[in-house]
Order: structure tokens, then C-alpha cells, then sequence
């Protein structure tokens, strides 16, 4: 049995605490859920400078004792040891961020109340100093009655005596303390009474820099300014996925095909040539070509988090998203389903009303995510010129911030028409606490950079190759007799299959390239690239000229503009990605939810794609 002490850290979000886990416990890190809950449960290991090793873990971030989503009532749970599977904490690490003290003090006194031996990290002290900010640490450690050691978690300061403290308040075989989970609370006035009172207590000088954040904010917040700055940065982010991604795109497609002439100068004709030109190179490196524009997207969605900016926009949206009857809170699952629906739909935690979470885990498929990204892109490119509109606007990224754009506006009507009857009710309250503006450290812009690449290469090494060369098996066997009428795809088990379900896709403009695409496209978005690029190379695999083209280039001879549309349309609805589903069972613990998002979101993408279609061949396009 481990007798080593638990340590938790505990706090308001926005503290730091992440940062300070990660600072405390380096490699020594598991992540996992706790028992019975799909809540994350981080913990570690601390080893102090005595020798000792500990365990901590990191809680989810809380405003308050009074539990009102399932991560507060985890945190809740952990500390008066009711949480199954977990110890009750011996020491209990309250984070608070330095910058905005009284807002933060108010739960530290709820928890330094329970009795449990606590010490304060008083965090970010270098972005109040910043703000013109001095605070007397030893004062603030006088009132609370706790030890307070000031730190700068994301630099590393302060960690030593910090470690020192928590020494101090772990002696070797001591007794864990009662917590006072009888103890009637206190009045939610009285608290913030008090909190204001400490807080002022501990300011030594307050100078006029830290009005700048203030400022900033007239600007960022303003109810016309705001949401037009926010529709300027997303302009800006999806013009600079197609310019500055021209070159680093040409060097990855020519090293492939360079890779292809490669691979048929050394293998003789046969299968296994077959397998790797056809398949291999032509379905993985059809997708791996767009992880430059990828890598754009998520370093301005990096920075703008790391700057503070994106809780500014959770803000801003907070009025759209009660016209729609979310709350605010919503929004930052729905912006982290930018990336992939899978963590938006998890962080739907966070959202205390049970029917506005619902309503999110059922909208955030529609966000964009980075796997639409690929096939986007080689439409766009295709099909769309590469000039400019409008006083110098490039044509492209217009469309682009145009597919974004439906995703959300889409989202938003059907968060209002699922609250009128699936789901009916009101949206939530919403309180979030903006932080400060600060400036992004490059080495984390860089790890996030990387992780992101390999994220996306991971799952073009497994899923997508997986899914590629089961798909080239099915595209090339069983071979079509002599004579007959139908090419090596259609005969294919595959082009069969594509077969049953072109007629109910035919009346949107689809031909059977594409209805033989979006079924391996259930595994993940992104692979309809991979299985476009597959099918044609095995259409084509007798014609060297039409071989050397490339992809975007073989589908303009195949497709015409209104189909290139419907399929951009379909794209930006189809729940196209099974792990979306099978986390919604998850999160909903009921099939009857991910089915339902099935059947409404294909529905919605034969309509668009349909409307589209139609449109475009009566505008004549």
C-alpha cells in the first residue's frame, strides 16, 4: 500500500495550476479519468529536495465549493474524500493568480476554512508586477494564516520554496486532519466582503500600467469594435493558410512525387509496386501535403490563447450564444472542436446546466475541425482561382473563411432549434473570469506546434494508412475480366459497394468517385483525400501523363464546378468521423444522442449539398 502523501492542487481556472503541475512533477506525469466519471484526472509525482516523493494531482478548476458542473463537483468530491478511487488530499496547494487577487481569494477561504493544511501559491506574480502590481506576500500569509509563496510557474520561480513549504507541511508519518465537512458555509456576501478586504490589505502600490489591460478591453470588448476585430482576425488566419503555405506544400508534393519515381525505378511492375505507388505514397502523402496549412491554423489559434484573446472572444459571443439559448460558456468547447469535435465535446464538462451541455455536444461536430482542413483546401485549390477580389482579398481565403463561417451559423440555428423542441430550455448563466494579456512564450508556441504535427502524422502512420491500404485492396481486387465494360474501380468490391449508395447521393450531384470516397471517410474526415487520390491512381494507372498530374488537377477533369461545391457543402455537415460518435455515447452515456446527431447531421448535409448543387447548375456555374 502507498503511504507516500497526496497533495491537490486547487484553484480558480485561469490560475495556472496546469502550469504549475507540470513545472512540479516534469515527465512524472498520468493522465487518465476518474472512476465512474469521464472527468480527466491528472496526477504525478513531486520528489522533494529531502528525498521524499509524493504524489499530486492537479483538480479541475473551480469557482466555489457549491458544485455546478461535473468537473466542480470532482474537485468538490477529491476534497472531502468522496471520490471513489482517490485519497483524500494531506495537503491542499491553492493556486491563485496574482493579478486579480480578490476575485481568486474568495474560494481560497471557502478551502483554507476545511481545516486541511494549506499552502497559497500566490502565481503569475510577474504579470502583476507588469501591470504596475506590488504585493506583500508575507502580509497576505499574516491574514489567510497559511503559508503564500509567490511564483511564476511558466518560468520556474519560486518552485525551490515552494517544495520547501510543502516539506514543512508534510512531516514524515503525520497524521491527515479531519476535513470540517459539517461546517455550515459561509455567506457568499461575507466571503467577497472579506476577500476584497485581504486583498487590499496585501497591495503595497498600485501605478497606472495597470490600466493597460483596461484599455485594451474598451477596444476588444466594445459591442461594434469587438466582434469586428474578431471577424478581422479570422479573415486574416485564413488568407495566410493559402499564402504563406504555396511553398512549403510544392516542397512536400514534389518529394513525394520524387518518392514515386523512386519506388517504380527500383520495384518491378507487380503488387507490391502497385501497393506502394498507388496506394502508399499516393493515398498518405496526398493527406501529409496539407500539414503546413494545419501548422498555420493552429499557430494563430495558439497565440491568440496564449495572449489571452480567446476568452475576450468567449465573451463577445456570449450575447450570440443566448439568442441561441447557450451560454458563453459554450463557447470555448465549441472553439477547442476547431481543432477536433473528440476534446470540444470532452470539455463540455465544464458547463453546469445538463440540457446546455447537451445542446453543445450536439452542435460541436459542426465547427471546422483541422481534418476537414485537407479536403477543403484541395477543392479550393482545384477549383477556385487563385486571384484576388475586392481591393486585393484573395478569392480562396475567401472561401474558406466562407465553409468556417456556414459551420458556425449552421451550429447556431440548430442550437436554437434544438432548445425549442429536443432539448428545451434556456441557456445558462455565464461567468468567466477574463486573464491578463501577456505575451506568448516561444518555446510553448513551439511544443504546441509540434504536438499538433504529431497528432496529425500519427494519425496519417495508423488510421489513414490503415485505412488506405484496406481500401486499395478493395479498389484493385477483383480484377475486371477482358471486355468488359466497366473500369478496374467500378468492377472493384469497393466501386460495388459505392454502387448501393450513389443513388441516394446522384440527385446532389455526386458521382460515384465520390460515393466510393465518403465511405472509408467515416473513419476520419481527411481520408476522402486519401481515397480520391487512391481511386484515380488505379483509374489512371495505364496513362503516365495523367499519372504526373496532380490530384487537384486529374479532379478538374472529372468534376464539375457545382459538384466540387456540393461536395465542399456536404463536408461542412456530414459527421464524418466515427470516434466523434463513439465519445458522444461516452460523454451521454446513451446511444440515443450519437444516433441522433447521425441522422440530423447527414440530413443537413444532403440538403446543403443538394441546395448547393441545385443553386449552382441554375446559376449556370
Amino acid at each position: 500500500m502507498d503511504h507516500s502523501g497526496l497533495i491537490a492542487l486547487v484553484g480558480n481556472p485561469n490560475a495556472g495550476k496546469s502550469a504549475l503541475f507540470n513545472a512540479l512533477t516534469g515527465a512524472r506525469q498520468k493522465v487518465g479519468n476518474y472512476p465512474g466519471v469521464t472527468v480527466e484526472r491528472k496526477a504525478g509525482r513531486l520528489v522533494l529536495p529531502d528525498g521524499r516523493g509524493l504524489d499530486i494531482v492537479d483538480l479541475p478548476g473551480s469557482y466555489s465549493l457549491d458544485a455546478k458542473s461535473p468537473d466542480e463537483e470532482v474537485t468538490r468530491n477529491v476534497i472531502f474524500g468522496y471520490q471513489q478511487g482517490e485519497r483524500r488530499p494531506d495537503l491542499l496547494v491553492i493556486v491563485l493568480d496574482a493579478a486579480n487577487l480578490d476575485n481568486h481569494l474568495r474560494f481560497a477561504l471557502e478551502l483554507i476554512a476545511l481545516g486541511t493544511p494549506c499552502i497559497v501559491a500566490l502565481n503569475m506574480v510577474d504579470l502583476a508586477t507588469r501591470d504596475g502590481l506590488e504585493l506583500d506576500a508575507a502580509r497576505l500569509s499574516e491574514d489567510l494564516g497559511v503559508p503564500v509563496v509567490p511564483t511564476v510557474a511558466v518560468r520556474r520561480r519560486g518552485l525551490d520554496h515552494l517544495s520547501d513549504e510543502i516539506g514543512k507541511a508534510l512531516p514524515a508519518h503525520a497524521t491527515p486532519q479531519p476535513v470540517q465537512a459539517q461546517q455550515a458555509p459561509r455567506d457568499e456576501d461575507e466571503l467577497r466582503r472579506e476577500a476584497r478586504r485581504i486583498a487590499r490589505r496585501a497591495i503595497v502600490s498600485e501605478t497606472p500600467t495597470r490600466r493597460v489591460t483596461g484599455a485594451i478591453d474598451k477596444l476588444v470588448l466594445h459591442p461594434v469594435a469587438g466582434p469586428l476585430i474578431l471577424l478581422g482576425l479570422l479573415f486574416i488566419i485564413f488568407q495566410a493558410v493559402f499564402s504563406w503555405s504555396e511553398a512549403p506544400v510544392a516542397w512536400i508534393e514534389e518529394s513525394f512525387a520524387a518518392l514515386q519515381v523512386l519506388v517504380e525505378a527500383v520495384l518491378p511492375d507487380g503488387f507490391l509496386r502497385d501497393l506502394l505507388v498507388q496506394g502508399v505514397i499516393n493515398g498518405v502523402g496526398s493527406v501529409i501535403v496539407f500539414l503546413p496549412q494545419i501548422l498555420i491554423l493552429f499557430f494563430f489559434i495558439i497565440l491568440l490563447e496564449a495572449t489571452g484573446y480567446m476568452t475576450r472572444a468567449a465573451f463577445l459571443m456570449d450575447g450570440l450564444m443566448a439568442k441561441v439559448g447557450l451560454s458563453g460558456r459554450a463557447f470555448i468547447p465549441l472553439l477547442s472542436s476547431f481543432a477536433c469535435a473528440i476534446p470540444g465535446i470532452m470539455a463540455t464538462r465544464t458547463i453546469s446546466d445538463p440540457k446546455d451541455r447537451l445542446t453543445t455536444i450536439l452542435i460541436a461536430p459542426l465547427m471546422t475541425c483541422s481534418a476537414r482542413l485537407p479536403v477543403y483546401t484541395l477543392i479550393i485549390a482545384a477549383f477556385i482561382p487563385d486571384r484576388a477580389v475586392a481591393g486585393g482579398i484573395g478569392l480562396q481565403g475567401l472561401v474558406l473563411f466562407i465553409l468556417y463561417v456556414s459551420g458556425i451559423v449552421g451550429a447556431m440555428i440548430v442550437a436554437a432549434l434544438l432548445r425549442m423542441g429536443v432539448v428545451k430550455g434556456q441557456g445558462g448563466s455565464f461567468l468567466m473570469e477574463l486573464p491578463k494579456y501577456q505575451m506568448p512564450l516561444l518555446r510553448d508556441v513551439i511544443i504546441g506546434l509540434w504536438q499538433r504535427a504529431w497528432i496529425f502524422l500519427r494519425r496519417a502512420g495508423t488510421i489513414i494508412f490503415v485505412t488506405t491500404i484496406a481500401l486499395w485492396v478493395l479498389l484493385s481486387f477483383p480484377k475486371p475480366p477482358a471486355g468488359s465494360d466497366l473500369s478496374p474501380v467500378e468492377y472493384s468490391a469497393a466501386g460495388r459497394i459505392a454502387s448501393v449508395i450513389e443513388p441516394v447521393l446522384r440527385p446532389i450531384g455526386f458521382n460515384h468517385e465520390i460515393s466510393l470516397a465518403l465511405i472509408p471517410a467515416m473513419a476520419a474526415r481527411e481520408v476522402a483525400v486519401s481515397a480520391l487520390a487512391t481511386a484515380n491512381a488505379i483509374e489512371e494507372s495505364d496513362d503516365e501523363e495523367q499519372l504526373a498530374q496532380s490530384l487537384g488537377e486529374r479532379l478538374q477533369g472529372r468534376w464539375s464546378l457545382p459538384t466540387a461545391l456540393a461536395f465542399l457543402a456536404w463536408f461542412v455537415f456530414a459527421p464524418q468521423c466515427i470516434s466523434t460518435l463513439a465519445v458522444t455515447k461516452r460523454e451521454t452515456n446513451s446511444w440515443r444522442w450519437p444516433l441522433f446527431m447521425t441522422a440530423y447531421l447527414f440530413a443537413l448535409a444532403w440538403l446543403a449539398a443538394g441546395a448547393t448543387y441545385w443553386t449552382a447548375v441554375a446559376l449556370g456555374l
